[in-house]
């Protein structure tokens, strides 16, 4: 038996920004969060999130495109929509993170280090202190 590797989810989102034009995507706002990548591409305002989300990814270099071997454990991503509301409960932006399904990974193997972008405020107390005691 043969296993023939996925296309990536960029491939993807670049494909159906090719073949979907702007003007057949929906422009009004959806009211809810999608669950699936084919549900939310249909809106504009999911596609320009999942689009931005992708820049931001390449512009922080959080990580790279190898070559296919048969050997490599292969890790699945999925797109998480989120529709951020301001205090008065209007929409402020729709935001779109592609995330690693990374259950399967180990470490070593399949990678040898990890990317966050936030950081904690106790960590930063904790850096600080570290920093004050050492002078």
């Amino acid at each position: 038996m043969t296993l023939r590797p996925r296309l990536p989810k960029i491939a993807n989102l670049v494909a159906s920004a090719t073949a979907t034009s702007t003007s057949t995507r929906i422009l009004h706002s959806p009211s809810s969060e999608p669950f699936v990548f084919s549900d939310a591409d249909r809106y504009a305002v999911w596609h320009n999130a999942m689009c931005d989300e992708i820049v931001v990814l390449r512009s922080n270099r959080t990580w790279c495109l190898v070559p296919f071997h048969p050997s490599m454990n292969v890790v699945s991503s999925r797109w998480v929509y989120q529709i951020k509301r301001c205090v008065d409960g209007s929409i402020e932006h729709y935001k779109a993170r592609l995330v690693a399904r990374g259950f399967t990974q180990q470490e070593g193997i399949d990678y040898s280090e990890t990317f966050s972008p936030v950081i904690k405020q106790a960590t930063v107390r904790l850096v600080f202190s570290i920093a004050v005691s050492r002078n």
